[in-house]
């Protein structure tokens, strides 16, 4: 597994965080008397503005308890600066609301300018002294401990591996070369019964063994090989194309199994998820719920039909539920017919939509019934949108891994083009989402969906 930076320096991390926000205590307690001229401050004298002695030991200890959950700390998922700024942000927000609540239950008379003058300090130096940090890793070149990588093979799972420890070099794996059989090259160093000799030679740090099936008897003769000497070995199956996102090893009824459709959230992402959707929703209802109510209504008014429309659909791991919307179109016409061995989808002049439906769709109001599939776990509010089973029979194997992840409301698609894409375009755009996957992203496309909605774009 690959680390960014060493426990010893995680426990550095620590340690510095803490000292922060406490000097960004400190440095607030002594600026917020020249806050005065503020038109919503308080004046206070200089000398008068004060934080209990508790406090500065509190604070730190809140904040890094924090950032330890969102895994700030952790050398192995913070490889990319995206994904550790991603994670000092959400846990910064996270431990400002959690101080709050501190002074709330204990030291109320603290005051509320010099609070958030220390939230903004806390936050400006723990993310400046990272990106200060990974500026002078880069400026001097600096790169992690060199682990030099033989791959056994080198068939397409091999040539795919290669492209990937290229692309983490930067990281320390530097790719030495292949061994097989069957093809010769410059990049392929000997046969498989040279792989002691290759090992010692290139001083191999990992060794990659990533045959085809028909060639998996010869592992337990390479790894026998190899037992005696200071590598790590790695097996790829090839099964790993078969997997709906990735595969990984787990254990089922006791005996460790592979996988092969291995949700694409891990259990902390996935609850981390779901307390965002449920908290959003249960926020947003004081306004959703008056808004439903007038749109059953209108649309229960225009012609006497049903207000809902409930429809099948395919959702996360291609488990079907009842989705619901709004009816936008007559009582007597479905969503999707067939016409020949085709399906016929929406147009933006198709007859059969209602004049309250039309403004239903171009304001993607239509869609908000699905906050109760939300609230109930079958959708989430961000996600690839959930597919008809008619389409979904009609799926290759690469399309089918949008269903890795929860399906949503909204997404990347409804943000890149919505109804303007094709389907094959809108299922690339779901793909991405799911192997981009952060709560940043997701709060991303929730302020873009609101301008997307708001312009129309490919609403119909």
């Amino acid at each position: 597994m690959l680390r960014r930076f060493s426990v010893n320096f995680a426990l550095f991390s620590i340690a510095l965080d803490a000292a922060l926000v406490s000097v960004s205590l400190f440095l607030a307690v002594q600026l917020r008397p020249l806050l005065n001229q503020l038109p919503f401050a308080q004046p206070l004298e200089a000398g008068s503005a004060q934080a209990p002695v508790a406090i500065y030991i509190i604070f730190p200890m809140l904040w890094v308890a924090v950032l330890l959950l969102f895994a700030v700390y952790d050398g192995r998922r913070n490889l990319r600066v995206v994904d550790e700024m991603s994670s000092l942000t959400l846990g910064c927000a996270l431990a400002g609301i959690a101080s709050a609540g501190a002074l709330y239950l204990s030291f109320r008379d603290v005051s509320r300018l010099l609070f958030l003058t220390f939230l903004i300090l806390a936050f400006a130096t723990l993310f400046t002294w990272r990106l200060v940090l990974r500026a002078l890793q880069r400026f001097r070149g600096f790169r992690a401990a060199e682990r030099r990588v033989l791959v056994i093979g080198a068939g397409k799972v091999a040539e795919e591996l290669r492209a990937q420890i290229e692309k983490y070099a930067p990281f320390g794996l530097a790719f030495v070369g292949f061994l097989d059989d069957e093809r010769r090259g410059k990049e392929v160093l000997g046969y498989l019964k040279d792989i002691r000799k290759v090992v010692q030679r290139k001083q191999i740090d990992d060794v990659v063994i990533a045959l085809p099936g028909w060639a998996y008897q010869r592992i337990n003769l390479l790894i026998a090989d190899l037992h005696d000497l200071p590598v790590r070995t790695w097996v790829i199956p090839d099964y790993f194309s078969l997997a709906l996102h990735r595969a990984q090893v787990d254990t089922f009824a006791g005996l460790p199994m592979l996988d092969l459709r291995a949700p694409a959230l891990s259990d902390y992402q996935r609850l981390i998820k779901r307390a965002f959707d449920v908290f959003i929703v249960l926020f947003s209802l004081p306004i959703t719920l008056p808004l439903m109510v007038l749109i059953v209504l209108a649309v229960r008014l225009q012609d006497g039909g049903p207000a809902f429309l409930p429809q099948q659909r395919a959702g996360e791991n291609g488990r079907l539920f009842t989705m619901h919307k709004f009816r936008t179109m007559k009582p007597d016409s479905t969503r999707l017919r067939l016409k020949g061995d085709s399906f016929l989808h929406k147009r933006a002049d198709d007859p059969r939509i209602t004049p309250i439906g039309r403004v239903l769709r171009r304001s993607s109001l239509d869609e908000l019934p699905q906050i109760w599939n939300v609230l109930k776990g079958e959708m989430s509010l961000v996600g690839p949108r959930p597919e008809l089973p008619e389409l979904v029979e009609r799926y290759q194997l690469w399309q089918r891994k949008r269903f890795a992840v929860p399906q949503g409301l909204t997404g990347w698609w409804q943000i890149n083009g919505r109804s303007d894409k094709p389907m094959h375009l809108h299922t690339e755009d779901d793909l991405y989402y799911v192997q981009n996957y952060s709560l940043g992203l997701d709060l991303f496309i929730l302020l873009k969906t609101v301008w997307t909605v708001l312009s129309g774009r490919g609403a119909f």
